[in-house]
């Protein structure tokens, strides 16, 4: 097992633990409040024995995970914390959450989630929250927060800010928006969800299963991992198998996308001025050559992108080839919200482009034509100048990751 960062809403720093390989399939674990990652322990190496790469999450305010200064713990940023860390993997990994975690998962993923996630598991998730099902999560709460000082394992302000009516009401109406193969686990003795709750959950889901575990009232519990373990591993071989996936015409976009994410790339930043002198550019590795005479490249712009508008009409353009050293400036570039040329050194090239200082090599280009591809537009330039450093090493990118080149 391995520690792994995280970045979340807002920048809250989230922590992991990783067991397995890297080319086996992901599962990304969410404990419950006033838990950690610990709590999947026994079910985390189940799965890592079963063949599959396994990911304990510990929320904001659990665990290793940053305790936020603000104490936001509300629905969004724990929701918006999900789906930063979803965006983050490599490939979509089937979800398995519990209880608060399963209304973050839910609301998290009933929107795009086949971009982001291969199925769910939800397990004790109580799906109404009347005065008795409050008081139970709340006398939960404190009794994981009795420790000693310095020794609690989760952050105490969490038990003001969460408020389990309000979670149970957003999730409500989720059910028929989750467009994933979904397990809902329930413990058959459970006194916070009743069969009858249970079977008409699963039956609004456009894909659901429910498995009740006997002689027990909460299933994530340290005596019954083996239990659970064997059902997760059953819904994982019949619904997220090891075999390849496939994708054909009509499938989700996400599979293609891993498709390509297999073919090993450069990243380029994309540079213009807009016509009122100000820079712009773009992170984008959808980059090749195309003629040696004339000399010819291209470049694919995603029509949604904030510049898409400036690169497509610009007369002239850069691209520049990032090494191993400007990662931080491939992120810069990719996000939204800040000044990207504010922390980059940078400078107007000869032909009026703005070129990247340090950078493996940059191409100032004439805009030779742009034509319609789909969600993207394909900007080909001719090249009038070319610098590069043949010394540095490039930095690539592969299967969703920053990787660094190693030789024979």
């Amino acid at each position: 097992m391995s520690i792994v960062q995280y970045r979340g809403f807002a920048g809250v720093r989230l922590e992991a633990e990783v067991g397995g390989t890297d080319d086996d399939p992901a599962v990304l674990l969410i404990h419950g409040a006033g838990q950690t990652r610990a709590v999947w322990a026994g079910v985390a190496d189940a799965l890592v024995q079963a063949g599959r790469r396994v990911i304990s999450l510990d929320m904001r305010g659990h665990g290793g995970s940053e305790w936020p200064a603000d104490g936001r713990y509300d629905v969004e940023a724990l929701v918006e914390d999900l789906r930063a860390v979803l965006a983050q993997l490599g490939s979509r990994p089937m979800v398995v959450a519990a209880t608060l975690g399963g209304w973050i998962a839910g609301a998290a993923l009933a929107r795009d989630a086949a971009l982001l996630a291969s199925g769910l598991v939800l397990i004790d998730l109580p799906l109404r929250v009347d005065a008795a099902a409050a008081a139970h999560v709340d006398e939960r709460l404190h009794e994981a927060g009795l420790l000693a000082p310095g020794q609690a394992q989760w952050d105490a302000r969490l038990r003001d800010a969460f408020d389990p009516g309000e979670m149970a009401a957003r999730f409500a109406d989720v059910a028929a928006n989750i467009m994933l193969p979904t397990l809902y686990v329930r413990g058959a003795m459970s006194e916070l969800v009743s069969p009858d709750d249970a079977a008409a959950f699963v039956g609004s889901l456009p894909d659901g299963e429910l498995v009740e575990v006997e002689d027990l009232a909460l299933v994530v519990t340290d005596d019954c991992n083996d239990a659970l373990g064997a059902h997760l591993i059953d819904f994982l071989e019949r619904r997220a198998p090891r075999g390849m996936p496939e994708y054909r015409a009509g499938s989700d976009a996400r599979t293609f996308r891993d498709a390509l994410g297999c073919f090993a790339t450069g990243v380029t930043v994309v540079t213009a001025v807009c016509p009122d002198g100000t820079p712009v550019g773009l992170t984008a590795n959808s980059f090749t050559s195309v003629s040696l005479d004339p000399p010819l490249l291209l470049v694919c712009v995603a029509n949604s992108a904030g510049t898409g508008a400036v690169l497509c009409e610009a007369e002239r353009f850069a691209v520049n080839v990032l090494q191993i050293g400007q990662q931080p400036a491939s992120n810069r570039f990719a996000g939204r919200g800040e000044d990207r040329f504010a922390t980059t050194p940078w400078e107007i090239g000869e032909f009026g482009t703005p070129v990247l200082h340090g950078s493996l090599s940059s191409f100032e280009c004439a805009r030779e034509a742009v034509h319609p591809g789909g969600d993207h537009f394909i900007l080909v330039g001719r090249v009038l100048k070319a610098i590069f450093e043949p010394r540095r090493d490039p930095l690539l990118y592969f299967r969703g990751k920053y990787r660094k080149l190693h030789f024979a």
